[in-house]
């Protein structure tokens, strides 16, 4: 199951009114016009928006061994070299589309503290069983993938080396500062379309995933196009004589044909307002 169904499962299924399509062309119009133009679209389409948390740390692949997670977790860190305090000049980042920005950097020493300062996680403290202490030798800045709204970048990170693993601990590099928090949906509406792809060979077609209630049938997936944006929604009605529903979202796919192809134009989901991130598999 996807991440991003994993984290709505137990919200969404409050989905039992009505979708007409007079009612759909209104709110599509709506998406359309606040999104078309606002700060949200400008960045989105060429700011620096994580798809994930905005400073990630860790490791890439998380083959280790076991007391390396229950050392970290419990921020058992231990310093065996002296780290950069300054920061580094800007490091360049190159989008797929082949533009290039220069973006600002924090150095070794405040990515570090950041990392390892306390947290109510903690559940023991070291040396616990299983635990010891993970002793970083060296450091040097490199890169790690990053899904953003752009696509997938190498952002530059701070790799820190431990004693004892053969993989590094990264810390994004980036500042803070030059960073935009993915857009989150207002409380009250509700997110339908959650993915999509285009179809190799058919560049009119787009194939979505959608959400739906357990209590739903689903009539037809609805499509709205501008010169910038295409919104998807869902038309679906409550199914008679069900009272009661499970607290279940339910998922399926289907294709839109669209008037022309999407091109570089951004794929908005009705319920929620906001992007929908291309890559069904996600």
């Amino acid at each position: 199951m996807s991440r991003n169904l994993l984290l709505r499962l137990s919200l969404v299924l409050l989905l039992v009114s009505c979708d007409s399509t007079g009612d759909f062309e209104g709110r599509a119009r709506q998406v359309a016009a606040e999104w078309q133009g606002s700060a949200a679209d400008r960045a989105w389409r060429t700011g620096f928006v994580p798809l994930g948390v905005l400073n990630p740390y860790g490791w890439i692949t998380g083959r280790l061994p076991s007391w390396a997670n229950r050392s970290a977790h419990n921020k058992a860190w231990q310093l065996a070299v002296t780290l950069p305090s300054q920061a580094p000049s800007p490091a360049p980042v190159r989008w797929p589309d082949g533009t290039v920005s220069r973006v600002p950097l924090v150095s070794a020493a405040a990515a570090f503290a950041e990392v390892s300062g306390s947290s109510h996680l903690i559940e023991d403290p070291c040396p616990a069983k299983g635990c010891r202490r993970l002793v970083f030798t060296d450091v040097t800045l490199g890169s790690v993938p990053m899904e953003t709204s752009r696509g997938t970048i190498q952002a530059p990170a701070w790799r820190f080396t431990a004693e004892g693993l053969d993989e590094p601990f990264f810390r994004v590099a980036v500042d803070p500062s030059v960073v935009t928090p993915r857009p989150q949906r207002v409380k009250g509406e509700h997110e339908r379309v959650m993915a999509f792809d285009l179809v190799p060979g058919r560049p009119g077609d787009l194939l979505v995933r959608y959400g739906y209630g357990a209590c739903e049938a689903v009539e037809k997936v609805l499509v709205h196009e501008t010169d910038r944006v295409v919104v998807v929604g869902v038309e679906a009605s409550p199914m008679p004589d069900r009272d009661t529903c499970p607290s279940i979202l339910k998922s399926a796919t289907a294709t839109v044909t669209l008037a022309r192809p999407l091109g570089d134009r951004l794929v908005l989901d009705s319920g929620s307002g906001l992007p929908v991130v291309q890559g069904l598999k996600r």
